[in-house]
């Protein structure tokens, strides 16, 4: 069921426009080139899994330090709170322009996972993964189980962001954008309350 909710998750993120399809798709466009969208994909892939796989080393830090109850509570406040954030706040970070290099796209998958707490999703996966900081084998595993999750769940994110970038390339265009991006930014938002919720009450 974890292994699910990982995948599933994975893929909400990849069916996300903010996420990176957009910009694989701008960048095909721009030039006319499939092969140019398709080389953006896996380079966007890399920065989310970097802000992924940043929590799973906090997570793992931390677990040495606290118990997992507490540290569950303190992962469903920031869930929550991060989710009403999103839900309230009337502007959101945009990037500068749609031209960009592949290093500076990876840059930007990177900020835009994080702003978006791409890696607080996974942490009621995470907390429940053992961390015995006391003991360096334990620790290991954790941090070992954690960055199993985080490459399962960019995999994910990656096979359904690649579809739905070739759909949109291909048939689509980039006229059902506007609309697609508000409402896929509420549900993001109401999704982080969500797991939130759902971690108190875990760890409670």
């Amino acid at each position: 069921m974890t292994l699910t909710a990982v995948i599933l998750l994975g893929a909400f993120h990849g069916l996300n426009p903010a996420m990176g399809w957009l910009f694989a798709v701008a960048r095909g466009l721009q030039e006319r080139s499939r092969d140019l969208l398709l080389q953006s994909l896996p380079v966007i892939a890399l920065g989310h899994l970097g802000s992924v796989a940043l929590v799973v080393l906090a997570v793992s830090a931390t677990g040495s330090l606290v118990t997992g109850s507490a540290l569950g509570i303190g992962s469903g406040v920031l869930l929550v709170g991060f989710g009403l954030w999103h839900l309230l706040a009337r502007r959101h970070f945009r990037w500068v322009g749609m031209r960009l290099s592949l290093p500076q796209l990876a840059a930007w998958s990177f900020l835009m996972s994080s702003v978006h707490g791409a890696g607080l999703m996974l942490l009621p996966v995470l907390t429940r993964i053992p961390q015995s900081g006391h003991q360096s084998g334990h620790h290991d595993h954790g941090l070992s189980g954690g960055m199993f999750v985080a490459g399962i769940h960019t995999l994910s994110m990656f096979v359904v962001a690649t579809v739905i970038a070739l759909v949109v390339y291909e048939f689509a265009g980039l006229v059902i954008l506007r609309k697609a991006w508000f409402n896929l930014d509420r549900m993001w938002a109401f999704a982080l309350v969500g797991a939130g919720v759902f971690t108190l009450v875990a760890a409670w």
